[in-house]
């Protein structure tokens, strides 16, 4: 078994997974569109280059996505997907890009459970929690 954010958006899924890809250093292995898909009858005809399912894999990790039709999209809420690094250097690094242009909820900072830790939503409207281990 294995158990697998899948994340929606609103027409930018595209954009999001390749800056995903860049940021956390992983690989898409997926990216398939409404258009050529059994699906693009279903959909509106500006709608057929958003992404039916995306698929990005970060160290053995999955992420996946989608574009949410128009009528039916609703932005995140009660969850985060949540990163767990080890090193101070790179948390600070994916949380700040993954800020830029977004909502920082909680700063990143030391706190007594963890040498890093914070918050934010991205600028894609995906909540983050960012937590970096105390050393040993």
């Amino acid at each position: 078994m294995s158990l697998n954010p899948y994340l929606t958006f609103n027409g930018d899924c595209e954009e999001a997974f390749r800056f995903y890809e860049k940021t956390l250093g992983g690989k898409i292995e997926a990216m398939m569109p409404h258009a050529g898909t059994p699906a693009e009858p279903h959909v509106p005809p500006t709608f057929k280059d958003k992404i039916l399912h995306a698929r990005l894999v970060v160290q053995g990790r999955e992420l996946m996505g989608s574009d949410a039709p128009p009528d039916r999209y609703q932005k995140p809420r009660g969850i985060s997907v949540s990163l767990q690094l080890s090193d101070v250097a790179e948390s600070e690094r994916i949380f700040h890009a993954l800020a830029e242009h977004g909502a920082v909820s909680m700063p990143l900072q030391q706190t007594f459970w963890a040498a890093r830790f914070g918050m934010l939503t991205d600028r894609f409207g995906i909540p983050w929690m960012i937590n970096c281990d105390q050393p040993k």
